[in-house]
């Protein structure tokens, strides 16, 4: 399902556009997520089940995660940060299904979700704390300092999608070379690679991610408190 090279193979054609299996791939992880939520929280009980139970441990553990980097904004922010992580986890999983590519190997794919927290961090600052109050930190101590935060900004949100396009494609890469090799004589030590280095992956992302937009509203936060 697809090719083994950087650019995403075509899946189908809509007249002038042309849907990858990056793209098909990633509709089908958002509509299974979607139909997962929709299950798992039609019937919510008291006395949670089995299924309901893991639901719960996995929003209170990546709540958690929130509080520890934004204790004041963690009901604001776990929307975002939680499906982003489970998003990422599910993606970079579903390269150990059989004929089917990670969508986080493809550049583009990894590249449009840095650009989604990019627009996150300062959606963010802006919704907390207004447009003025928001772009007024970029020229916080001195003015002098506004083109080296904008190209932080860029530079940072760069980083964020080749780092993690780099290792699922050298993850994926590095485990067909090693099948190409030594066949299937090692097929579980592989999995357990693949599995820990894709969930690696994820939080690191997920965690940078909460970071950028935790700081773009803490900056925010001591702006204000510095004025009173």
């Amino acid at each position: 399902m697809g090719n083994e090279g950087l650019t995403a193979a075509i899946a189908f054609q809509l007249g002038p556009l042309q849907v990858t299996y990056t793209v098909v791939t990633t509709w089908v992880i958002m509509a299974a997520l979607t139909l997962a939520c929709w299950l798992t929280t039609r019937r919510l009980q008291i006395e949670p089940g089995l299924v309901q139970t893991a639901m719960e441990g996995i929003v209170s553990t990546i709540k958690e995660a929130i509080h520890g980097a934004a204790p004041d904004q963690s009901r604001l922010l776990l929307p975002f940060i939680g499906t982003l992580w489970v998003f990422l986890v599910i993606a970079n999983l579903s390269g150990l299904i059989p004929g089917v590519h990670s969508p986080t190997r493809d550049l583009s794919a990894t590249a449009a979700l840095a650009f989604l927290v990019f627009l996150s961090v300062h959606w963010f600052g802006i919704r907390s704390r207004g447009l003025k109050n928001y772009l007024h930190h970029y020229i916080k101590p001195s003015p002098i300092l506004l083109p080296f935060n904008i190209i932080s900004e860029i530079t940072r949100t760069i980083a964020l999608a080749v780092r993690l396009f780099g290792n699922m494609m050298s993850l994926e890469m590095a485990a067909l070379l090693i099948l190409l090799v030594a066949g299937f004589l090692a097929p579980i030590p592989i999995l357990m690679l693949h599995i820990i280095e894709a969930l690696v992956q994820a939080y690191i992302f997920g965690m940078l991610a909460l970071i950028y937009v935790a700081g773009g509203l803490q900056s925010q936060k001591l702006q204000l408190q510095n004025k009173e």
